[in-house]
């Protein structure tokens, strides 16, 4: 297979208009932490207003209720799905299969590049006529284009056209990953010999490619009702006293359709992430990772069922009840194949030789939000349970756990793994150790008490809540609580900032395998990898990617590319950084 273009000749096809996956990978990176971090300010505006409630005068209700939108699409769509895919996946597949590059190296440059249109597009929307739109980061019509909410002149309109282009950046980048890792894999790397991380990206591109459709279609034919007048999701209405043309539209078909998007969006994002945790496991806990085939197994089984589970999200829509039954049962199947993984990672950890670096906290720290997050999702997944509970905070605390605090603790965790080979050079311990602590017990200080909020009856996507007879005073005093550790978690993100820009320039160096890891990205010729990754030599994978605790002379590891007659002569075991 060739090196994926021509080698880059100026500064402009090097590190602007190039074709080179990592660079790709950079770039996605790069822009989904700007947008992330943008995403992050505006959950901290939003807590401002429930913390202390009309102190700042600035957050408006109809301001609130944009922020509210924009943080959760950002969040969602185009900061995590954007990093794990176009981040790690850009970064890793080829590098981890053995391939010199991406199979279509300039689809993959223009998919950033409409990625980066799509959120400039969006960020446009803060600065047109009326703001941002404020219907909520799920969109429901008819409320998202009638007069009265925010947004509904263009700030609407701006966001659905940037979904759709997102949608086709999102498009391009995963037909990339799936033909890469169907196409390209090295000599010796079977499907069961792939990294868990690679099996996670692929299979979530597949749910991406098969589940984004839903959301393309329902954004155009929106983007219709709302320019054109159509009526596909605009029943008959009244307005203002005015009858509004819109007459046999159904807002329930919306909802199937975005959901349908929009349970698989949570597994395109978890998936990758499980599989970035497995390796990390592994590689610092000096481990085969426990039931390779299972793990890989329970990860195509999360993928096929996440396509049937759709409408949990639905039951205070007025479903039948048979409908409530079975999808109340497909949510506690697809508890299975995922509480599999949960046991599997412990039982890794299990006596294994564990180094507790910044990635492995990172790790833990996932695994106990996950299964915490888990295990409130299973209450909502009963309809009897979710129908009290569906509209109050307890859905944002088992939200923020299973799908904020878990996949952002496996990107950081996956960014301080991989930093090295990116960069050729080591983080700072301390500030990432600071970094992690923050984070993670400032996780539980802020979602912890939503879930109680939730319980006592609070209702979410509310501005204000000072009026309501039945919320005691000490859930104001618990908001506030909140807001405060919310402030200081997002003020100590800085501190990663700072750590990976610093050290990129000025950290020690780090070596070509500063973890001693086994799989093949770790054993390039060169660190940072050069532009078709292997020189003339392609590797030759000749068993599976998790060879550690295996004794064999001064070595606790074997590399996934070394020849079977050279064991033995791996680099020797020593301290990890």
């Amino acid at each position: 297979m060739g090196y994926g273009g021509e080698h880059p000749h100026s500064f402009w096809t090097r590190y602007v208009w190039s074709q080179d996956h990592k660079v790709i990978a950079i770039q996605y990176t790069v822009t989904a932490l700007v947008i992330g971090l943008v995403g992050m300010l505006l959950s901290d505006l939003m807590r401002l207003q429930l913390g202390f409630p009309g102190k700042f005068a600035f957050i408006d209700a109809s301001r609130y209720y944009q922020f509210m939108t924009m943080h959760g699409m950002i969040m969602v769509v185009y900061l995590l799905t954007a990093l794990f895919l176009g981040g790690f996946g850009n970064y890793l597949i080829p590098l981890m299969i053995g391939a010199r590059d991406m199979v279509f190296p300039f689809l993959n440059m223009l998919s950033y590049w409409f990625y980066l249109l799509a959120v400039l597009i969006l960020a446009a929307s803060f600065f047109v006529p009326g703001g941002p739109t404020g219907a909520g980061w799920t969109l429901y019509p008819p409320q998202a284009i009638l007069p009265g909410t925010p947004g509904t002149e263009w700030g609407i309109v701006v966001m659905l056209v940037s979904l759709l282009v997102f949608i086709a950046a999102a498009t391009m980048g995963g037909l990339n990953y799936v033909t890469t890792v169907l196409q390209a894999r090295t000599e010796g790397m079977t499907l069961m010999r792939m990294p868990l991380t690679v099996w996670g990206i692929f299979t979530a591109t597949i749910l991406a490619l098969l589940a984004f459709p839903a959301l393309f279609v329902s954004g155009v034919m929106m983007l219709f009702d709302k320019v054109l007048g159509t009526s596909f999701f605009m029943p008959a209405l009244v307005s203002m006293g005015q009858h509004l043309p819109h007459q046999g539209g159904s807002p329930l078909l919306f909802q199937h359709l975005f959901w349908f998007f929009g349970h698989p969006e949570v597994y395109i994002v978890a998936l990758p992430a499980f599989g970035i945790i497995s390796d990390l496991i592994s590689v610092h806990a000096r481990k085969q990772i426990f039931g390779y085939k299972m793990m890989v197994w329970a990860i195509v089984a999360i993928g096929g069922l996440s396509f049937v589970v759709w409408a949990h999200h639905m039951y205070v829509s007025g479903m039948h009840p048979y409908f409530g039954f079975f999808f109340a049962t497909t949510t506690l199947i697809i508890a299975v194949p995922t509480a599999l993984k949960v046991y599997n990672w412990t039982l890794t950890l299990w006596r294994g030789d564990i180094h507790l670096t910044v990635p492995m906290l990172f790790t833990v720290g996932f695994i106990s939000t996950f299964l915490i997050g888990g295990l409130t999702g299973l209450f909502l997944g009963n309809v009897s349970v979710d129908i009290p509970l569906s509209n109050t905070y307890f859905v944002v605390a088992h939200f923020h756990m299973v799908m904020g605090v878990s996949p952002v603790l496996a990107v950081f965790g996956g960014l301080y793994h991989w930093f090295p080979k990116v960069s050729g050079r080591m983080y700072d311990e301390m500030l990432g150790r600071a970094h992690f602590w923050i984070t993670f017990v400032g996780a539980y200080l802020i979602f912890f008490p939503m879930h109680y909020l939730g319980l006592l009856g609070m209702p979410r996507r509310y501005y204000a809540y000072e009026h309501y007879a039945f919320i005691p005073e000490s859930a104001q005093t618990l908001n506030a609580f909140i807001t405060i550790v919310a402030l200081l978690v997002g003020a100590s993100q800085l501190l990663f900032v700072l750590n990976l820009c610093w050290s990129a320039v000025r950290g020690r160096e780090a070596g070509g395998n500063p973890w001693r890891a086994a799989s093949l990205e770790w054993h390039t010729p060169q660190t940072p990898p050069a532009h078709g990754n292997w020189g003339e030599q392609a590797p030759v994978a000749y068993r599976g990617a998790y060879e550690y605790g295996v004794q064999d002379g001064d070595s606790d590891y074997v590399p996934q590319g070394q020849p079977p007659g050279e064991i033995g002569r791996a680099e020797p075991a020593r301290e990890l950084p």
